[in-house]
């Protein structure tokens, strides 16, 4: 919604007959991805500490053994947040864009994954919105279906926490340059 209203509403116009550069522009928008991305991040701190403090058993004993997902979460989110920017920012109608997003977040991409792991073809781990879902393993319970796959996932973190920076880079390189080429 951030993009499109912008051209909607022609403000990207204005922003640059204002004096913006068209680089200034995009990391103002880059710069409300996060925001929104931190937003998200301070609320998932405050739901997380509140159901440790509610947990009857032994609050205080690990409150922050698995901190490092507050970071893993902030990099998921942004990254997500990033691919829907570029939607929305390539088409440019926000209905349009939404249902497109909305409907490759859903369908599409669950439906390739689940697919293409059914065919034992490992390419499904690196679609855009695959990479950074694996940031975050599932529940821990899950460790007990498949104790081998679980620690399989928990050891390839760090490899999608670059993937996804190289994914979130490239994101926005692409459209720094889209908005360099394009005519306002």
């Amino acid at each position: 919604m951030f993009i499109s209203n912008e051209y909607t509403y022609k403000t990207n116009r204005q922003n640059i007959i204002d004096g913006w550069s068209r680089n200034q522009f995009m990391f103002a928008k880059m710069l409300d991805v996060l925001m929104v991305t931190l937003l998200v991040t301070l609320l998932y701190i405050i739901i997380t500490v509140i159901i440790n403090f509610t947990n009857p058993a032994n609050p205080f004993a690990s409150a922050w053994d698995q901190s490092y997902y507050i970071g893993l979460f902030t990099l998921q989110t942004f990254a997500q947040l990033s691919i829907a920017f570029l939607v929305g920012y390539l088409v440019r109608k926000a209905f349009i864009s939404l249902g497109i997003f909305v409907f490759y977040f859903l369908i599409l991409e669950n439906v390739l994954v689940g697919w293409l792991s059914y065919k034992k073809i490992d390419l499904y781990k690196y679609l855009p919105l695959e990479i950074s879902d694996r940031l975050i393993p599932p529940p821990a319970f899950f460790r007990n279906l498949n104790p081998e796959g679980y620690k399989q996932e928990l050891a390839e973190i760090n490899y999608h926490v670059l993937y996804t920076i190289i994914l979130t880079g490239l994101i926005w390189l692409i459209c720094f340059r889209v908005n360099n080429r394009r005519d306002l």
